[in-house]
Order: C-alpha cells, then structure tokens, then sequence
C-alpha cells in the first residue's frame, strides 16, 4: 500500500489559493480516480476537485471554508502497490459492471442543471431520476453520494442535510474587535458567501497592489447604430440569437489591443510581459457573482462568432456551468457597463492583467457636425490601466484607435461574418 497526497489544483490563470465549501467525501470512502472529492472557490470559478487516484480516503486535511495555496495538500489517499488491484467497495464493484455494458450511451443532464460526469453515469446506469434527489453539494449540488444513498434505499432520498444548513451562516468570529454599523429591527442579514469572499479578496489584491490610471474618452457611433439596426432583425431570424453592441465592441478592442500591444500585458514583478495572443476577459454577471469567461484569439473571430461566445459564456454563468478552462489565458478586459444604463465608471484591472475598458451606455446627444448642431449616438469608453505597464502616451494611443475602430464601422466598411 502507498499513501498518496492530493494538492489544491491550480484553477485559473493567477489563482494562488482557493477555498474548500464541501468535502464529497470522508475518511475511509473508496474513490475512483477522477471522481469528484470536494468543491472549491477561487476568484475565478467554482469548481469540483477530482480525485488523482484510485484507492481509499486516508485523512482530511484542509478544513470547510478554509483557504489552501495553489499546492497545499488537502487530504491523503491510500492506494494499492503497483501492479495490484484497487480494492473497491461493493457498490463500486456494481457502477464497475454496469458501465462497461453502457459506455456508449451518451451521458445527458437534464435541463439547467450541472451534475460531474461521475453522477450524470452512475444515475443513467441505475435509472435514478436526478429531478428527484435533493443535493448535499454546495448550492445544493447533488453529489455521488446522494446518487448512491438513493440507489441503496431504492427510492430517491432527500439529503442528510439541508439545504438551510448549506447556506445558514456559522456565527461569525472576528479576530480582531472591527467597527460595525448597528442592525436594527428589520434589517437583513447577507451571509458573505465563498464566492463572495473570493471576489472580495482578488478586487482588494487589484486594487492595493495595483497602481490605477483612469482615463475617458467619447466616440460617435452613430453609423454603427443604424448598421446593427439595419440587420439585427435579419440576423436574429437567420442566426436564432441577438446581435449585440458588445461585440462590435470586443472586436474593436482586439484591433486596438494589435496597434498598441503594451496594453496587451501583465507585470510579473521584475519585467513586463507582453502577450502575443489576445485573449479578451468580458465580465458577467450572474447569480450574484462576477465572473470572467475569455474569448480566445478575439482578433481572429468575426463579430457573429464573438456575439455566439458572448451569448454561450451568459448562459453557462446562469446555469453554473463556467469552468476553470472558460477562465483561462485573458489578457485584457472588457465590461459592458452600459446595460445598466452606466454612462461613466472606473473599473478595477482584473489582476494580473495590465487593463479593463468600460463600455458604457450609448446615449443621443447634440453635437457639432461640420459647423452645424446635430443629434448623434456618443458613448463613453473610460479605460483604467496599470501604472507600472505603460503610461499616459501607450494608453492614449489605444483610446485613440478604440475610437477610430468603433466611429469606422458601418454597412460600407464592415462585415459581421
């Protein structure tokens, strides 16, 4: 026998920590290898930690709630010797029999909801309706254990623990007397959630160890509305979903972010790294998080292929389906700040990137055109970006060929596909 250790993954680009909410299972469980043994949240993402071996669940290490280091060991597992055969318990030995006669079915959830690979087999394989379980995950997620509960008992069982018990809040335990405003009758009490924490800690990390520079211009899209009014109800019925502002936006800043490439970096201590790929972070919002799902290569895809990957990354997120691997590899952000009727704003830089433009709400206003007063679309672009990367001359530059990419495009420069 061999005891191995199972270290916190590595979750995202420039995760160096995250927090276990639930352990999947205890000591002494029998795992198979890329089960799902814990969840975990990071800054970027919530997400299932799979076992890297097969064997027996020796000790729990890292605590609920608590923060591990990118490496830290959370737990250890005995294995068998090499060259033997893992023991598994005899419910394992069933899911072992019964997956090799059904391996070509396909594995298919239910509609908005997210289960591991592990659940959505072992449920198929023992015709367990997965409507009918109540979760012990986190967030009520429903977890292989729940999934054997009920194929023991025959019927679908409700969990060990409630769902009140997920998501009520231990009593809180300052270490050190803060200053507090008073609750009074009627007020309500938010527990601070783990993705709530997370984002907390990376936007206090951006901000305390990044040095901020802000800047805004205005750009006159008044051609890029009456193109995209022109062929949105075309495109809908042809392509099935909107086409938005935001991607004409996206591909802007990618074209920008080619001209100026400095804004294309991160600062990694003792030198600046500029990126040859260009990766575009978008923010979204959903469930009451924040997250940044990336779409990769920006400047090579066409403003359809950007609006499809903006729609996917908007449903995931609703339906908690973003990964670590949607998380991945940003190099610059951009946020759509005008949905909300925003017409100025400065954002926090995603850390470690080296910038994050606000695209904010496109109103009619009177402006000068050729000497005479007109009513023109005018937006607000309002760019923060790191000091320590570039300074005013690099920033001003990408503002300016932001402004020239979005004011160019119309029906006669442009093409969505």
């Amino acid at each position: 026998m061999a005891i191995e250790k199972m270290t916190m993954p590595k979750l995202g680009e420039s995760v160096t920590e995250g927090t276990i909410t639930k352990w999947l299972v205890a000591p002494g469980d029998q795992v198979e290898k890329y089960e799902a043994i814990a969840e975990v949240i990071t800054d970027k993402v919530t997400a299932e930690i799979p076992s890297s071996f097969t064997g027996e669940i020796k000790d729990i290490i890292a605590q609920e709630d608590e923060v591990m280091a990118v490496d830290a060991v959370i737990c250890t597992i005995v294995t068998a010797e090499s060259g033997t055969e893992t023991p598994i318990a005899p419910i394992e030995q069933t899911e072992a029999a019964t997956v090799s006669a059904a391996s070509t079915k396909p594995l298919t959830a239910p509609a908005n909801k997210r289960y591991s690979p592990a659940v959505l087999r072992l449920s198929q394989d023992h015709n367990i309706d997965l409507n009918q379980l109540v979760g012990s995950g986190h967030e009520g997620r429903i977890t292989r254990k729940d999934v054997q509960q009920a194929i023991k008992k025959g019927v679908p069982v409700p969990s060990t623990t409630s769902t009140e018990a997920v998501v009520t809040p231990a009593q809180p335990q300052p270490t050190a007397p803060v200053q507090s405003s008073p609750v009074a009758t009627g007020d309500t009490m938010i527990p601070v959630t783990g993705v709530r924490k997370a984002i907390a800690t990376n936007m206090v990390r951006s901000a305390t160890e990044i040095p901020h520079g802000w800047t805004m211009i205005e750009a006159d899209v008044t051609n890029l509305v009456a193109f995209r009014n022109a062929l949105k109800d075309e495109f809908r019925h042809k392509e099935g979903f909107n086409l938005t502002y935001f991607a004409f936006f996206v591909k802007a800043v990618a074209q920008a972010l080619k001209e100026v490439p400095i804004m294309n970096s991160s600062w990694q201590g003792d030198k600046i790294v500029m990126h040859q790929d260009i990766n575009i972070s978008i923010a979204i919002g959903a469930n009451d998080a924040l997250y940044v799902p990336v779409i990769r290569h920006a400047d090579e895809k066409s403003i359809k292929g950007i609006a499809r990957e903006v729609l996917s990354f908007a449903k995931k997120a609703q339906n908690n389906q973003l990964t670590a691997e949607d998380m991945k590899d940003g190099t610059f952000t951009v946020n759509n700040t005008g949905s909300f009727g925003s017409i100025q704003s400065m954002g926090i830089i995603n850390h470690p990137q080296a910038g994050i433009l606000q695209v904010e709400s496109i109103v009619k206003r009177p402006m000068v055109v050729n000497n005479m007063i007109g009513i023109r679309d005018m937006i607000n672009l309002c760019l923060s970006m790191d000091h320590r990367v570039m300074d005013g001359v690099a920033c001003g530059q990408f503002m300016q060929a932001v402004k020239r990419n979005v004011e160019h495009i119309s029906a006669d420069t442009t093409t969505i596909y």
